[in-house]
């Protein structure tokens, strides 16, 4: 039997979600099905249930910053990611924290638009997750209208997305991967584009699945992703897994909460 510090470690900077369908809840119950041990910094707290979002916090940044000495001070994290970071000081915290590269791999979720379009972000914070976060990235897993906004286009073509690819990359991170929409039943596949470090691009495709259970699904995607290259995989190999993992996940639903549920974590057998 390994010893715990002989096993996979990684690592998710984000929020927490009482309900558990999202947020740091997500990625640890993802970690946990892609066999690897994850950890957690919170950033901030909400409390809320299928019905929707109630309240919320933040955490101090001085709080921030103690969690991450305490990761550092006695974990190897091969890989992580970052969530949802509410505003310009936990961005520029953050940022200050793991700029030497102690957690390896960074897979940065921009948490800046919902799936249905609604801004998250004040304007300062957004420029400063760009300018401070998105040249630390490995890769980046914006949705479509992150990918709108951050990019400037409309994204009304397979030709403007991978335009918007290449923009992004401007942008500082090494690696795009653009979330196909999703927000409309008549559509039959979800389609992502991915812009890889070396120039290569591809396309990832799974059936639409029309459900009310898809809470949390960007949080498992980028989290899966952490998960395989903390194991030892390829960027493309990451991605191309993960992104079949999450489609099982919405697939083969789970029946929790009245309203808006969790997609399914209990996925176990090889893909």
């Amino acid at each position: 039997m390994k010893k715990m510090n002989e096993f996979t470690q990684v690592l998710t900077i984000a929020g927490s979600d009482s309900d558990g369908s999202a947020g740091a809840q997500a990625d640890l119950k993802t970690f946990m099905a892609r066999g690897v041990y994850g950890m957690s910094v919170l950033t901030a707290a909400v409390a809320g249930n299928s019905y929707g979002i109630h309240d919320s916090i933040n955490m101090p940044t001085s709080f921030i910053k103690s969690q991450i000495k305490d990761i550092k001070d006695d974990f190897k994290v091969s890989a992580f990611k970052t969530g949802m970071l509410s505003d310009s000081e936990i961005i520029h915290t953050i940022a200050e924290e793991i700029k030497d590269g102690s957690f390896g791999t960074f897979v940065l979720d921009p948490v800046i638009i919902t799936k249905h379009g609604a801004m998250l972000l004040e304007e300062d914070a957004y420029q400063t997750l760009i300018d401070e976060l998105f040249p630390l990235a490995d890769l980046i897993t914006p949705n479509f209208y992150e990918a709108k906004k951050l990019s400037g286009l409309e994204l009304n073509t397979k030709e403007e997305i991978v335009q918007a690819a290449h923009k992004l990359r401007t942008l500082g991170p090494k690696n795009i991967l653009i979330k196909g929409e999703h927000a409309d039943d008549s559509i039959e596949s979800v389609e992502d584009f991915v812009l890889l470090e070396d120039g290569q691009s591809f396309w990832i495709s799974e059936p639409y699945i029309k459900t009310d259970h898809v809470n949390g699904t960007g949080d498992t995607l980028s989290s899966s992703i952490v998960a395989e290259i903390a194991k030892g995989e390829s960027m493309e190999d990451a991605i191309r897994t993960s992104k079949t993992f999450t489609y099982r996940a919405i697939k083969n639903e789970i029946d929790v909460g009245h309203k808006f549920g969790p997609i399914n974590h209990f996925i176990h057998d090889e893909l």
